[in-house]
Protein backbone atom coordinates (compact mmCIF):
# COMPACT_ATOMS: atom_id res chain seq x y z
CA UNK A 1 0.00 0.00 0.00
CA UNK A 2 1.07 3.29 -0.78
CA UNK A 3 0.91 5.81 1.55
CA UNK A 4 0.49 9.70 0.68
CA UNK A 5 2.18 12.71 1.81
CA UNK A 6 1.03 14.51 4.84
CA UNK A 7 -1.95 17.12 3.83
CA UNK A 8 -0.08 20.70 3.97
CA UNK A 9 -2.92 22.81 6.03
CA UNK A 10 -2.75 26.94 4.95
CA UNK A 11 0.96 26.33 3.31
CA UNK A 12 1.77 30.66 3.67
CA UNK A 13 -1.21 31.97 5.13
CA UNK A 14 -0.61 34.76 8.15
CA UNK A 15 0.32 33.83 11.63
CA UNK A 16 -0.39 36.16 14.26
CA UNK A 17 1.75 35.52 17.49
CA UNK A 18 0.30 37.70 20.47
CA UNK A 19 3.04 38.21 23.32
CA UNK A 20 5.58 37.82 20.33
CA UNK A 21 8.43 39.55 22.44
CA UNK A 22 8.91 36.47 24.99
CA UNK A 23 10.64 33.43 24.52
CA UNK A 24 8.48 31.42 22.87
CA UNK A 25 6.64 33.58 20.97
CA UNK A 26 10.15 34.42 19.65
CA UNK A 27 11.05 30.76 18.90
CA UNK A 28 6.98 30.52 17.50
CA UNK A 29 7.71 33.48 14.92
CA UNK A 30 11.00 31.79 13.59
CA UNK A 31 9.63 28.62 13.35
CA UNK A 32 6.77 29.46 11.22
CA UNK A 33 8.63 31.50 8.79
CA UNK A 34 10.99 28.89 8.26
CA UNK A 35 8.13 26.70 7.11
CA UNK A 36 7.17 29.28 5.08
CA UNK A 37 4.19 31.52 6.56
CA UNK A 38 4.20 35.34 7.21
CA UNK A 39 4.28 35.88 10.73
CA UNK A 40 3.25 39.27 12.57
CA UNK A 41 4.05 38.34 16.37
CA UNK A 42 3.66 42.09 18.17
CA UNK A 43 4.24 42.79 21.59
CA UNK A 44 2.81 44.79 23.97
CA UNK A 45 3.04 48.09 22.13
CA UNK A 46 1.83 46.69 19.38
CA UNK A 47 -0.84 44.62 20.49
CA UNK A 48 -2.17 45.19 23.94
CA UNK A 49 -4.92 42.65 24.24
CA UNK A 50 -6.42 44.60 27.50
CA UNK A 51 -7.10 47.07 25.06
CA UNK A 52 -10.30 46.58 23.21
CA UNK A 53 -10.11 49.16 20.61
CA UNK A 54 -6.44 48.08 19.91
CA UNK A 55 -7.39 44.55 19.47
CA UNK A 56 -10.64 45.42 17.07
CA UNK A 57 -8.14 47.63 14.80
CA UNK A 58 -4.95 45.17 14.42
CA UNK A 59 -7.71 42.53 13.01
CA UNK A 60 -9.37 44.66 10.99
CA UNK A 61 -5.82 44.97 9.29
CA UNK A 62 -4.56 42.05 10.01
CA UNK A 63 -6.81 38.38 8.71
CA UNK A 64 -4.67 35.90 9.99
CA UNK A 65 -5.38 32.15 9.14
CA UNK A 66 -3.43 30.94 12.41
CA UNK A 67 -4.09 32.51 15.54
CA UNK A 68 -1.49 32.04 18.44
CA UNK A 69 -2.87 33.48 21.87
CA UNK A 70 0.59 33.64 23.83
CA UNK A 71 0.34 36.82 25.64
CA UNK A 72 0.57 35.98 29.55
CA UNK A 73 2.08 37.45 33.16
CA UNK A 74 2.07 36.25 36.55
CA UNK A 75 1.31 38.16 39.75
CA UNK A 76 2.12 35.16 42.02
CA UNK A 77 1.00 35.49 45.49
CA UNK A 78 -1.12 34.03 48.19
CA UNK A 79 -4.46 34.47 47.58
CA UNK A 80 -5.12 36.57 50.79
CA UNK A 81 -2.38 38.82 49.82
CA UNK A 82 -3.46 38.88 46.47
CA UNK A 83 -4.58 42.53 45.64
CA UNK A 84 -7.63 42.50 43.05
CA UNK A 85 -5.79 45.09 41.01
CA UNK A 86 -3.00 42.32 40.54
CA UNK A 87 -5.24 39.54 39.81
CA UNK A 88 -7.83 41.43 37.52
CA UNK A 89 -4.17 42.16 35.90
CA UNK A 90 -3.61 38.52 35.22
CA UNK A 91 -6.70 37.66 34.25
CA UNK A 92 -7.32 40.32 31.41
CA UNK A 93 -3.82 39.76 29.65
CA UNK A 94 -4.01 35.77 30.07
CA UNK A 95 -7.90 35.21 29.78
CA UNK A 96 -10.08 38.18 28.83
CA UNK A 97 -7.08 39.13 26.23
CA UNK A 98 -6.72 35.67 25.06
CA UNK A 99 -10.74 35.70 23.77
CA UNK A 100 -11.10 39.03 22.61
CA UNK A 101 -8.14 38.53 19.89
CA UNK A 102 -9.75 35.09 19.28
CA UNK A 103 -13.15 36.72 18.69
CA UNK A 104 -11.75 39.22 16.53
CA UNK A 105 -9.87 37.53 14.38
CA UNK A 106 -12.41 34.65 14.12
CA UNK A 107 -14.59 36.92 12.01
CA UNK A 108 -12.62 36.56 9.31
CA UNK A 109 -11.70 33.38 9.53
CA UNK A 110 -15.47 32.19 9.77
CA UNK A 111 -16.01 33.95 6.23
CA UNK A 112 -13.03 32.33 5.05
CA UNK A 113 -14.61 28.99 6.31
CA UNK A 114 -10.93 28.22 7.30
CA UNK A 115 -8.66 29.23 10.33
CA UNK A 116 -7.15 27.46 13.20
CA UNK A 117 -6.99 29.17 16.95
CA UNK A 118 -4.09 28.10 19.57
CA UNK A 119 -4.37 28.99 23.13
CA UNK A 120 -1.50 28.52 25.05
CA UNK A 121 -1.75 27.23 28.53
CA UNK A 122 -0.22 25.56 31.07
CA UNK A 123 0.69 22.97 33.38
CA UNK A 124 -0.55 25.09 36.24
CA UNK A 125 -4.02 25.01 34.58
CA UNK A 126 -4.12 21.19 36.09
CA UNK A 127 -1.87 21.26 38.99
CA UNK A 128 -0.97 24.84 40.18
CA UNK A 129 1.36 25.30 43.09
CA UNK A 130 0.52 27.47 45.97
CA UNK A 131 0.38 30.74 45.58
CA UNK A 132 -0.71 31.01 41.76
CA UNK A 133 -4.35 31.00 41.87
CA UNK A 134 -4.84 33.89 39.12
CA UNK A 135 -2.86 32.19 36.97
CA UNK A 136 -3.65 28.86 37.44
CA UNK A 137 -7.39 30.31 37.08
CA UNK A 138 -6.92 32.04 34.19
CA UNK A 139 -5.13 29.35 32.30
CA UNK A 140 -7.45 26.80 33.26
CA UNK A 141 -10.04 28.68 31.58
CA UNK A 142 -8.45 28.79 28.38
CA UNK A 143 -8.95 25.24 28.20
CA UNK A 144 -12.72 26.08 28.68
CA UNK A 145 -12.37 28.90 26.20
CA UNK A 146 -11.07 26.76 23.53
CA UNK A 147 -13.02 23.52 23.81
CA UNK A 148 -16.06 25.99 23.54
CA UNK A 149 -14.63 27.56 20.43
CA UNK A 150 -13.89 24.34 18.90
CA UNK A 151 -17.76 23.50 19.11
CA UNK A 152 -18.80 26.61 18.03
CA UNK A 153 -16.78 27.72 15.04
CA UNK A 154 -16.20 24.29 13.64
CA UNK A 155 -19.36 24.13 11.42
CA UNK A 156 -17.88 26.89 9.69
CA UNK A 157 -14.49 24.71 9.33
CA UNK A 158 -12.14 27.15 12.23
CA UNK A 159 -10.29 24.74 14.62
CA UNK A 160 -9.56 25.24 18.22
CA UNK A 161 -6.73 23.72 20.26
CA UNK A 162 -4.99 23.75 23.66
CA UNK A 163 -1.03 23.71 24.09
CA UNK A 164 0.23 23.19 27.77
CA UNK A 165 4.01 23.76 26.80
CA UNK A 166 5.29 22.41 30.08
CA UNK A 167 8.06 24.48 32.04
CA UNK A 168 10.40 26.28 29.82
CA UNK A 169 12.94 28.09 30.66
CA UNK A 170 12.31 31.66 29.30
CA UNK A 171 12.32 34.93 30.73
CA UNK A 172 8.86 34.18 32.46
CA UNK A 173 11.02 31.39 34.65
CA UNK A 174 14.38 32.98 35.08
CA UNK A 175 13.29 34.67 38.31
CA UNK A 176 12.74 31.09 40.14
CA UNK A 177 15.39 29.52 43.02
CA UNK A 178 17.49 26.72 41.54
CA UNK A 179 15.89 25.03 43.94
CA UNK A 180 12.62 25.65 43.34
CA UNK A 181 14.00 24.94 39.20
CA UNK A 182 15.29 21.39 40.71
CA UNK A 183 12.24 21.01 42.34
CA UNK A 184 10.25 21.24 39.09
CA UNK A 185 12.71 19.09 37.09
CA UNK A 186 12.30 15.72 39.44
CA UNK A 187 8.69 16.13 38.22
CA UNK A 188 9.76 15.38 34.42
CA UNK A 189 9.40 11.73 34.02
CA UNK A 190 12.67 12.68 31.31
CA UNK A 191 14.11 14.54 34.14
CA UNK A 192 14.85 18.05 31.59
CA UNK A 193 12.85 20.96 30.42
CA UNK A 194 10.42 21.05 27.45
CA UNK A 195 12.23 23.54 25.16
CA UNK A 196 10.65 26.66 22.94
CA UNK A 197 11.63 24.87 20.06
CA UNK A 198 10.37 21.96 20.33
CA UNK A 199 6.91 23.52 21.26
CA UNK A 200 7.41 25.42 17.96
CA UNK A 201 7.81 21.91 16.24
CA UNK A 202 4.93 21.08 17.32
CA UNK A 203 2.64 23.88 17.01
CA UNK A 204 3.72 23.72 13.14
CA UNK A 205 2.82 20.47 12.87
CA UNK A 206 0.22 20.65 14.26
CA UNK A 207 -1.31 23.40 12.07
CA UNK A 208 0.12 21.98 9.03
CA UNK A 209 -0.31 18.53 8.71
CA UNK A 210 -3.32 18.21 11.57
CA UNK A 211 -5.88 19.70 9.60
CA UNK A 212 -8.87 17.73 11.40
CA UNK A 213 -7.80 18.21 14.57
CA UNK A 214 -10.09 20.49 16.71
CA UNK A 215 -11.13 21.06 20.47
CA UNK A 216 -8.00 19.07 21.99
CA UNK A 217 -5.20 19.84 24.90
CA UNK A 218 -1.87 18.70 24.48
CA UNK A 219 0.86 18.71 27.24
CA UNK A 220 4.05 18.95 26.29
CA UNK A 221 6.34 18.05 29.02
CA UNK A 222 7.23 14.74 30.83
CA UNK A 223 4.97 15.39 33.86
CA UNK A 224 2.25 13.08 34.92
CA UNK A 225 -0.83 13.51 37.18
Amino acid sequence: MTLSPPTLHGVGGLVVITGGEGGLGRSLHAAFSAAGHEVLSPGRRELDVTDPEAVRDFFRSHQPELLVCNAGITRDAPLARLDEAAWDEVLAVNLRGAARCAAAASRSMVRARRGHIVFISSYSALHPPAGQAAYAAAKAGLIGLGKSLARELGPAGVRANVILPGFLETRMTATLSAERREQVRRDHVLGDFNTPDAVSSFLVHLHRHLPHTSGQVFQLDSRIG
